[in-house]
């Protein structure tokens, strides 16, 4: 049984790959994006694969793949352009890859607050040992049947996900990043069930299946934080050139606060008078 869904996630793999690519009509600056980022940072990815798709729709979201952020690598380059983040894909398992990958595609940067250094070093340094691991191709069906929704009970959306939680050396992206912060009691969206004690009602938090994390979840978490570069690296509306008005010159620009001042002055006069 199990090597039936192993085949029929492979199958899905290739055929997913056959139409994998990333446009955005949004190209990522780069050097907004690399300032921005930090250590233990997940980038999210709008895929536009097949299953990338189905994804999307299943969650209602618009990311399909995700990316742990952990600064350079020593030893890890593509053009001397060093590796960067941590990924489980389709096509090769868990690698490291450049951030250059993932210019052409809309992404968005979600990231945990309050993770202490010395935590994030460890959410960071578990990712990339396990880099080499497979792809879990059984989970492919398994997520999107626990995503699919058809009338089925819990007990048995937790056995189509379990599919492919049972190999170790085997994993998804979602579950890879949730596995990292999950070693440091680090929440994405655990379940919170609330008690009755003797000083009045407390939450309880349990850590949720890594197997049932898809992208998204790290975008609608409470406990992760949205980075927007654009905004994050100084934005100014006035600097934005819009195609339906008359470019200046950076002359005209620079005078024109003083042109405005100049116009203005005599209407003031006349309204004093």
């Amino acid at each position: 049984m199990d090597r039936m869904f192993d085949n029929v996630g492979r199958l899905i793999a290739r055929w997913q790959k056959q139409t994998n690519h990333c446009e955005s009509s949004i190209l990522n600056d780069s050097t907004a994006l690399r300032d921005t980022l930090r250590p233990g940072d997940v980038l999210l990815v709008e895929g536009k694969g097949r299953i990338s798709g189905g994804i999307k729709y299943l969650t209602q979201s618009t990311w399909s793949h995700s990316a742990l952020y952990v600064g350079p690598m020593a030893g890890a380059a593509t053009e001397g352009e060093p590796h960067v983040l941590i990924e489980a894909n389709v096509d090769e398992g868990v690698v490291s890859a450049p951030l250059s990958k993932y210019l052409h595609c809309q992404t968005r940067i979600c990231r945990p607050v309050g993770l202490s250094e010395a935590d994030c070093e460890k959410v960071c340094r578990y990712a990339c040992e396990r880099i080499g691991l497979g792809y879990d191709f059984k989970n492919i069906i398994g997520l999107l049947c626990y995503l699919f929704p058809w009338p089925m009970t819990r007990s048995w959306r937790r056995r189509a996900i379990a599919l492919g939680s049972g190999d170790a050396s085997r994993i998804i992206c979602s579950s890879l990043i949730a596995q990292a912060f999950d070693a440091v009691r680090y929440p994405i969206l655990p379940k919170i069930t609330r008690t009755d004690g003797q000083t009045g009602q407390r939450e309880i938090a349990e850590i949720r299946h890594s197997s049932l994390h898809a992208p998204r979840d790290f975008d609608i978490s409470p406990y992760f934080m949205v980075i927007k570069p654009t905004l994050a690296c100084g934005f100014n509306y006035k600097d934005i050139r819009w195609a339906d008005l008359p470019q200046l010159h950076a002359a005209e620009v620079a005078l024109a606060p003083e042109i405005e001042g100049a116009i203005a002055e005599p209407e003031r006069s006349r309204m004093r008078h």
